[in-house]
């Protein structure tokens, strides 16, 4: 198929169902005028099919020339391995490649032929029937890491003028033309009216992570263009409706509110786990019931607000995908939520929901715009928006939608300067008191971050908290989000700075150190000051204790004593003191004196005996006397 029916749902008779209305629909494929300049027989004006990826060029036109391969003909090899680059040499015109089509996605020849490249891809049909829109694949790993990244145009050609085409280039002639997208888009007047066919699911794979960022990215631009009222704006969600016969089923109850007229698909597809389909419906109607109250404030730019910050903070991934998240995100934007819950109805109901039936009536094509049967869908003017749902590719789209002379200064310059902050501090965080805010503002438009003050970062959603997290300083900067107080020129805190992350209050109060610490009354509790001769008073923060007549109170024995006692016990403690510390003295030189006296009594002592009998710790001592006796006998 061409183009990509979005009713497939995961039983047989809701995948009857999705086929019927394409049998039914009118498919309207978008074009873009191809003009041949040479060679002269077949110079004039034909018809291509645009591309569903890659990034027309609206507005404006793209000349060049036209190669064949000779080898790889179809386009689903590397051209790189036949040695065949379509780089145009400095001064020349660019290369457009003519690929045939079958064997492979339309988007992976477009691919291979940018790759060593080409400026534009022509796919030449190989059958005789109307063009058809050659749409992205369906979403996989493999194809997702180069259709976001196709970025030159491409377009379905006739098989009839392929023929002509390949006729030329194989007698040796040069093949030159012009892809011209200046009447892609009607340009009647001063004003663009665009709408957005999407989907609040966030877990349908590629294309959806595509339109999430697309979202947050072309944000800024939407919201400066529908405040200066450049634009009109609608967006419009897409819902089916399963057959009477199966109104009671559990599929349909699963996947449908108002007993079976607006369903969705299973988002995960999987019936036993997850959400349901009818959690998807839901949060679609209530997204189309943010617009219009916000509409009816005359701001309907919030819309883009809610979206991306429902995205944020209320994905499927973290089980936030509910009613209690949606309602906060509400809340923070200031809009009315009795005003959105009425225009919500009763999903229970057994009847039309006016919205809805709406939505589905807008689906069907009028004019010169087809059935939407492909989403995301862009629609510009009454025309469907062809191409990569990128924020500059769309703004060109946008901008050639405006009659000539009276496009806005934003579409002349890249530059969008407008501040998100000042209105409602951008849904974000705020601490007025000391002057603290999560909204930053950029050029891709407001998010909400939590701020590092005094190089201590504050931790949260940005949205509805941040709080001060571990590091040093954290009690400067909003006194760490504890409890604090000031009475009679006296300041006390909660907050405690020693690395640890917790408000604990000061001694002398009691309480959860963050909203409330309550002085407690030492008094009463009897808590201090309680002997006989006391006399308690309560302070904030502490207490005074004061004894009767002439008496002294000692705090930290909670006891009154005789200041007199008291002087005369230090004057006696001061005398035994010294006397005990002179003993002390006296003693230990006697013990000194003593012992030296002992020691000087025996040397004296060894030295007599010495000369008369040995000591045990000397040798013997030779008797000259008796020796001189001996010789002279």
């Amino acid at each position: 198929m061409g183009h990509r029916n979005l009713g497939f749902f995961p039983f047989p008779w809701l995948l009857l169902l999705s086929l019927v209305p394409l049998c039914m629909a009118r498919f309207v494929v978008e074009k873009n005028s191809l003009r041949v300049t040479s060679p002269e027989k077949i110079r004039g004006t034909y018809d291509s099919a645009i591309g569903n990826f890659g990034i027309p060029q609206y507005g404006g036109s793209l000349a060049g020339v036209v190669v064949y391969p000779k080898e790889n003909q179809k386009g689903c090899k590397d051209f790189s391995d036949f040695h065949i680059s379509f780089q145009s040499k400095p001064g020349s015109l660019p290369i457009f490649v003519m690929v045939d089509r079958g064997d492979c996605l339309f988007a992976l020849k477009v691919w291979n032929a940018q790759k060593v490249g080409a400026s534009a891809v022509l796919v030449a049909d190989h059958l005789d029937e109307p063009l058809i829109t050659m749409d992205s694949p369906e979403e996989d790993g493999s194809t997702a890491t180069y259709v976001e990244n196709i970025t030159i145009p491409s377009a379905l050609i006739r098989k009839g003028f392929s023929e002509q085409l390949k006729k030329e280039i194989n007698a040796g002639e040069m093949v030159s033309l012009s892809l011209d997208w200046r009447e892609a888009v009607p340009h009647p007047d001063d004003r663009v009216e665009y709408e957005l066919w999407t989907n609040s699911n966030d877990e349908c794979g590629f294309k959806c992570d595509m339109l999430m960022e697309f979202l947050k990215d072309f944000k800024g631009a939407a919201q400066i263009l529908e405040r200066r009222r450049y634009t009109q704006f609608t967006p419009h969600y897409i819902t089916w409706f399963c057959p009477q016969a199966f109104t009671l089923s559990r599929q349909c109850k699963s996947q449908c509110i108002n007993h079976g007229r607006y369903c969705a698909p299973d988002p995960e597809q999987d019936f036993s786990s997850g959400y349901d389909g009818k959690d998807v419906v839901i949060e679609n109607l209530r997204q189309l019931c943010v617009f219009r109250a916000a509409n009816n404030t005359g701001k309907p730019w919030i819309w883009w607000d809610y979206v991306t910050d429902f995205q944020i903070r209320c994905p499927m991934k973290e089980k936030k995908y509910n009613k209690e998240c949606a309602h906060s995100v509400i809340k923070s934007l200031g809009l009315d939520m009795d005003s959105i819950e009425k225009c919500m109805g009763d999903p229970d109901a057994d009847s039309e929901n006016p919205v809805l039936k709406e939505e589905q009536q807008a689906q069907i094509g009028k004019g010169s715009r087809g059935d939407v049967t492909i989403l995301p869908t862009l629609v510009v003017n009454n025309r469907q928006y062809r191409g990569k749902l990128a924020k500059g590719a769309v703004l060109k789209a946008i901008c050639a939608g405006f009659e000539e002379a009276t496009e806005p200064s934003i579409c002349l310059s890249s530059d969008i300067e407008t501040n998100e902050c000042l209105e409602n501090n951008g849904g974000c965080w705020q601490d007025k008191a000391a002057n603290l805010t999560a909204c930053k503002d950029t050029y891709r438009g407001r998010v909400c971050e939590c701020p590092l003050v005094d190089g201590v970062q504050l931790k949260g959603d940005g949205y509805t908290i941040c709080e001060v997290a571990r590091g040093p300083g954290r009690c400067n900067v909003n006194n760490g989000g504890c409890w604090q107080e000031s009475r009679n020129g006296l300041s006390m805190s909660a907050c405690v700075d020693n690395g640890e992350v917790k408000c604990k209050c000061p001694p002398g109060f009691r309480g959860d150190g963050v909203k409330t610490c309550e002085d407690i009354n030492e008094c009463k509790e009897r808590k201090a000051c309680q002997c006989s001769e006391c006399s308690c008073t309560n302070t904030w923060g502490s207490y005074d204790c004061s004894c009767s007549g002439d008496l002294l109170y000692m705090r930290d024995h909670d006891i009154c004593i005789s200041k007199n006692a008291s002087a005369a016990k230090s004057s006696w403690s001061f005398f035994w003191v010294i006397l005990i510390g002179l003993a002390i003295a006296a003693g230990g030189a006697y013990m000194v004196y003593k012992y030296r006296l002992r020691a000087y009594m025996d040397s004296e002592i060894r030295a007599i005996m010495a000369q008369y009998m040995p000591l045990d710790s000397q040798g013997e001592v030779p008797n000259h006397v008796n020796g001189d006796r001996l010789d002279r006998l």
